[in-house]
């Protein structure tokens, strides 16, 4: 058995070739090389029939190769409650040891004036990271002052649908920039694109990795020691522990 050691960099050069695969072919390099950000706003269509319209930001940086384009460092949403227009802020930060931003934001919602998001883990790193949920899904609750990561049983059961634009690819962005407010059916349209059963619908139960190429539970498992990233096993264990100073 070869026991499988991804050093930080190396790693990186390793899975620098797959985001359009690992990640639902769904390409997250921002066209802007030199870190600069990009904003629009996005009709979104909550479950009980209204819209609410989000800001949406993101900005470029972190680890790539060389001639290709920098991948999203931070992505970040804004928006008014519906009821009493508090303006509310959720930000996917960019994370040294994913060499980007943490998650993918897929759905905003509101139930009683508390606002609820749906993140899916950016990449196979930062879906080890997260924990390997499956479906892979990350769920984050306003509790009035900040943000609170919570379980799929505690999500209700009233959201159902992907209201966010999912694809960023650097076009995409651009045309979405251009038009100012990107509407409910125009995003829609474009998602329903994507063949990954997480973007067609917010699953309850697990996705098997057989037959859904594509899909962030098709991930190999790895765990990070300290300095990079590797395979779970005691010969990473040792290799890391000596390596990471």
């Amino acid at each position: 058995m070869i026991n499988k050691i991804y050093p930080f960099k190396a790693l990186w050069s390793i899975l620098a070739l797959l985001p359009a695969l690992l990640s639902g072919c769904m390409s997250l390099a921002g066209s802007n090389p030199l870190g600069l950000g990009t904003s629009w706003q996005e009709e979104v269509l909550l479950h009980d029939g209204r819209t609410m319209v989000v800001d949406r930001s993101l900005s470029y940086g972190g680890r790539h190769e060389i001639g290709q384009p920098a991948p999203i460092k931070k992505q970040t949403v804004s928006f008014k409650l519906p009821d009493s227009s508090k303006t509310v802020i959720w930000t996917s930060e960019y994370s040294e040891d994913i060499g980007r931003a943490n998650f993918n934001l897929l759905a905003v919602h509101v139930l009683n004036d508390i606002p609820f998001i749906v993140a899916t883990p950016n990449l196979c790193l930062s879906y080890n990271k997260w924990g390997r949920p499956n479906p892979p899904y990350v769920f984050f609750k306003f509790n009035g002052t900040g943000w609170q990561q919570i379980s799929l049983k505690e999500f209700p059961t009233e959201f159902k649908t992907i209201n966010i634009a999912i694809y960023l690819g650097g076009p995409d962005v651009a045309e979405m920039a251009g038009m100012g407010l990107v509407p409910a059916e125009k995003i829609q349209k474009a998602n329903q694109e994507l063949r990954q059963p997480e973007y067609q619908t917010i699953l309850r139960e697990p996705i098997k990795p057989e037959g859904n190429f594509g899909s962030s539970v098709t991930c190999e498992e790895l765990i990070w020691y300290k300095c990079g990233w590797g395979a779970p096993g005691e010969f990473n264990r040792k290799y890391f522990e000596q390596t990471c100073k």
